[in-house]
């Protein structure tokens, strides 16, 4: 793993909406570059965080925690394509080596988020409706279109949430921020930039869709994409100069 160990100037800056579609035609671009190994990677990341998953109560933090320090290897093997470099299994684990606490901190301020959105849905409701909803019930139509409200104010406040992890675990792994500068960053960056953002969300939910479609196969090439998209995105929001994979 030898990638230029130089970390270049962060310029944020606004870009048209169109270039989410060339997010998506750049980072299909990185995986066309390698992709039997992107899909490894993926098989191998699947392979480790759905066991640790499945962990009773502690599975879900283990996993939230530790997307980030997965997802700032994934960007360092981004950066290996873009330098014409080979991208390796040893990519998927750089950010054990790297800025480890500070990308644990993205997961945790992350999973606190979310816990506090949770909270706030479930004060929200009566006690009886939340029974019902952790014991899997039907609820009466009362109930239903009582939960509206809660859950509304839920995908209100995700947004925000999603937007400051948005680009943190690259900027940490590849800028050396801290945790919280990072997600204050790409928060900003996100705001700054929310039309491509969101005609992104829309095109992504598109291919997932057609994805799942043949037995979900098409996940294996779609997910990768959808990391090196992420990076094809923080190129440009960042305007960052990089070299073009070779294919």
């Amino acid at each position: 793993m030898t990638e230029n160990l130089e970390i270049k100037p962060l310029l944020l800056r606004q870009v048209p909406a169109a270039n989410a579609w060339s997010w998506m035609v750049s980072g299909f671009a990185l995986f066309k570059a390698n992709p039997a190994m992107w899909i490894i990677l993926f098989i191998i990341y699947l392979a480790i965080i759905v066991p640790i998953s499945l962990i009773p109560v502690i599975g879900s933090v283990l996993s939230t925690l530790l997307a980030p320090v997965f997802s700032a290897g994934l960007m360092w093997g981004c950066k290996a394509v873009t330098l014409n470099q080979d991208l390796e299994i040893n990519h998927l684990f750089a950010g054990f080596k790297k800025n480890t606490a500070q990308l644990i901190s993205v997961g945790g301020i992350y999973m606190a988020g979310l816990l506090l959105i949770a909270v706030t849905v479930v004060l929200a409701l009566d006690k009886e409706t939340v029974e019902l909803l952790m014991q899997g019930k039907t609820l009466s139509q009362d109930q239903a279109s009582a939960t509206m409200l809660p859950i509304f104010l839920a995908m209100l406040f995700m947004m925000p949430l999603l937007m400051a992890y948005w680009f943190a675990p690259v900027l940490v792994g590849l800028n050396n921020l801290t945790a919280v500068a990072a997600m204050r960053l790409s928060f900003r960056a996100s705001v700054r930039n929310i039309w491509p953002f969101l005609l992104y969300g829309l095109i992504f939910i598109v291919l997932l869709a057609l994805a799942i479609i043949p037995f979900g196969l098409g996940l294996i090439v779609v997910v990768p994409v959808m990391m090196t998209s992420l990076y094809t995105s923080y190129v440009d929001v960042f305007s960052l100069d990089t070299a073009t994979p070779a294919t």
